[in-house]
């Protein structure tokens, strides 16, 4: 890694883990305003650590209290019933929930957990292609039956294939060219090339079809271009605007469409970026310059603000990190 890079990492990782009790929702302060809150940055902090396996070395120990607390909370009965509190992801929750579980853990509230999903939600009917791949990587991961369709067949549908770029001309009538709002207006002619909701389609498409670097995508020729095309115009969007958990998400997807990030000139902006924002603590104080916490914010709202973005530019490290399977492109 570079010193940069090296600097991202340790710092959020560090920061992650000395504030594990906010993670925590049986904790006397978890920092999390709802159990739904509560719930969301457990998975986020497993789906960590799940990734963190393919890297080894120093991650293991700076990620050996989030295993530890991980592996207590996936044994406890009751801890998925936190999902119930924000039923439309609930199910979601529930499958991911038994997808990232901890190796060498008693596997039975995962089972339980997998056996109160409905039926119908392991198909494919009436559900996005986004949502399509999102269920069947967390199923193939948890050992799930289901009927969702296989990638290669869904990745013609998936928004790295299917939205494009607003231009300036469209942009200025008041959407993308997918007929959204921009969510970013016009800055000094720095118009957002896609909405928030798009941006975070396309990287999410790349997560699920990429499994974050360890498995090919499927993307090639104009497809594969055009998508790295458009990660290109978002990051570069991202950088102008301090949109730190999002470009962090999309240098993900630069590395996971093949590239290498830090020999691109919109990554390395993007990770200089994210070195900028990030606290002498290590951790990344928001979403945005935008929605970042003031310096004096109490803790547990400082948390609620920081955490996310801070596991995102972890995560965006170890997979930057965790080496090249040999079918990867540069």
């Amino acid at each position: 890694m570079t010193p940069s890079l090296d600097q991202l990492s340790a710092g959020t990782l560090d920061w992650l883990g000395a504030n594990l009790d906010h993670f925590d929702p049986y904790a006397a302060d978890t920092g999390a305003a709802t159990h739904q809150q509560a719930a969301k940055a457990v998975l986020e902090l497993a789906l960590l650590r799940h990734c963190s396996t393919w890297t080894g070395g120093p991650h293991d120990e700076r990620l050996g209290g989030a295993t530890a607390l991980l592996r207590k909370l996936w044994q406890r009965p009751e801890f998925p019933r936190l999902f119930d509190a924000h039923p439309p992801s609930a199910p979601t929750y529930g499958l991911a929930f038994a997808a990232l579980a901890p190796d060498g853990i008693d596997d039975t509230v995962c089972r339980a957990t997998l056996a109160r999903l409905a039926p119908d939600f392991l198909s494919p009917a009436g559900k996005s292609p986004l949502k399509r791949m999102e269920i069947r990587f967390y199923a193939d991961k948890a050992g799930a039956d289901h009927t969702i369709e296989p990638y290669a067949e869904l990745v013609g549908q998936s928004p790295l294939v299917t939205l494009t770029a607003a231009t300036p001309e469209n942009a200025a009538e008041g959407g993308s060219a997918t007929g959204e709002a921009a969510n970013g207006e016009a800055t000094d002619g720095n118009t957002a090339p896609l909405s928030d909701s798009e941006g975070y389609s396309l990287t999410h498409a790349a997560f699920f079809l990429g499994d974050y670097g360890r498995t090919a995508t499927g993307l090639d020729g104009d497809a594969l271009a055009h998508a790295r095309e458009l990660v290109r115009r978002m990051l570069d969007h991202c950088v102008g605007q301090d949109r730190w958990d999002l470009a962090a998400e999309l240098v993900i997807s630069q590395f996971i469409l093949g590239l290498e990030p830090l020999r691109t000139p919109s990554g390395a902006a993007a990770v200089e970026c994210l070195v900028r924002a990030q606290r002498s603590d290590g951790a990344m104080p928001g979403r945005s310059a935008a929605l970042m916490a003031s310096p004096s914010a109490p803790t547990g709202e400082f948390f609620r603000k920081a955490y996310h973005t801070t596991l995102v530019t972890a995560l965006m490290t170890l997979v930057l990190s965790s080496g090249r399977p040999s079918w990867h492109r540069d």
